[in-house]
């Protein structure tokens, strides 16, 4: 069976696509249809760029069903909540660095707000863009879970 969004193979009794994470509904001829039930309110790239508004819808996606059994809303998620913590961490280091910490800390903020943008746009567009270092992480525990 291939994913009719990307026409990746699928293993009989996946729920989801483990290339695009889009929703795997079994058709009788054999191919599969791909997408979020129309019950559900959102698509798959809807979901996956609202996650990155903050943490918290990011949460939200990953406890609520349909969405924390897509593989491609879980990844950006997951990508969310590290790009949060990894911001949080860098601007507590730049504030404890005296003075040349205090005039990076625009610099790191700008740096995170454009990592934030592009990967918000990536993923209305449907793109599994991974950040560096958090990315491939977040790739591995949405395709494991």
């Amino acid at each position: 069976m291939n994913c009719a969004k990307c026409n990746a193979a699928i293993n009989p009794g996946d729920l989801a696509c483990a290339n695009c994470g889009a929703t795997v509904v079994s058709s009788s001829g054999g191919a599969a249809v791909a997408a979020v039930p129309a019950s559900a309110g959102l698509s798959n790239n809807a979901a996956a760029a609202l996650s990155y508004v903050t943490f918290i819808p990011a949460i939200i996606f990953l406890v609520m069903e349909p969405y924390n059994k897509v593989a491609y809303i879980r990844f950006h998620a997951i990508q969310c909540i590290g790009l949060s913590i990894a911001a949080i961490a860098a601007h507590i280091i730049a504030m404890l660095i005296p003075v040349i910490g205090w005039i990076l800390a625009p610099f790191i903020s700008l740096a995170f707000l454009v990592i934030w943008i592009i990967a918000i746009l990536k993923a209305s567009k449907g793109e599994w863009f991974k950040i560096p270092f958090i990315g491939p992480f977040a790739e591995k525990q949405a395709k494991n879970g």
